[in-house]
């Protein structure tokens, strides 16, 4: 018996960006002028964004240091680019977190999946799926100070599913859209 296993890469230059398609249920995954993808593939509407704002839930920050992308828990998300994973624990307000570091970058997603697919010194690839929007509740977490309304116990300090992302140069946090 012969079997064949085909990948397929597609490349399609279009005004200064490179686009190719991977095994992502099909999305097409753009690499951007600046070097970066979309960490959502198929979700672009923000709910929230970088900087001065209202509170939406006790405990979260009025100066939002990132985006919030609503999406579907269980809903993959990539690599914004290639690098090492260098956390995944639940870390306060921004819930379960995984952070991909590379050069002087620190790219924080928050609120996932507390059922980590990477782990502390694995190198990804830009497209890679890293990671799932997590839950709104998650139970049993030591130190979780946060949870909605009803007294149930929240993924950090979120009022729904989405993914947080956020971006850091040598430490200082950066608007995210600068870079998409």
């Amino acid at each position: 018996m012969i079997l064949f296993v085909c990948i397929f890469f597609t490349p399609v230059i279009t005004s200064g960006s490179f686009t190719y398609q991977e095994n992502l249920d099909s999305e097409i995954i753009s690499v951007n002028p600046n070097g970066f993808v979309w960490p959502l593939p198929g979700y672009t509407r923000i709910s929230s964004y970088f900087g001065k704002r209202v509170s939406p839930t006790s405990g979260a920050s009025s100066s939002h240091s990132g985006i919030d992308i609503p999406a579907p828990e269980g809903t993959k998300f990539i690599a914004v680019a290639d690098g090492t994973i260098t956390f995944t624990q639940f870390l306060g307000a921004g819930g379960y977190t995984i952070t991909l570091s590379f050069d002087n970058y620190r790219v924080t997603y928050c609120h996932c999946s507390p059922n980590y697919i990477v782990k502390v010194g694995d190198t990804v690839k830009q497209g890679q799926v890293i990671g799932h929007v997590g839950p709104k509740y998650v139970y049993g977490v030591k130190g979780n100070q946060y949870s909605d309304s009803s007294g149930k116990p929240t993924n950090g300090a979120t009022t729904g599913t989405h993914l947080h992302l956020g971006i850091r140069i040598d430490g200082k946090y950066q608007n995210p859209l600068n870079f998409f």
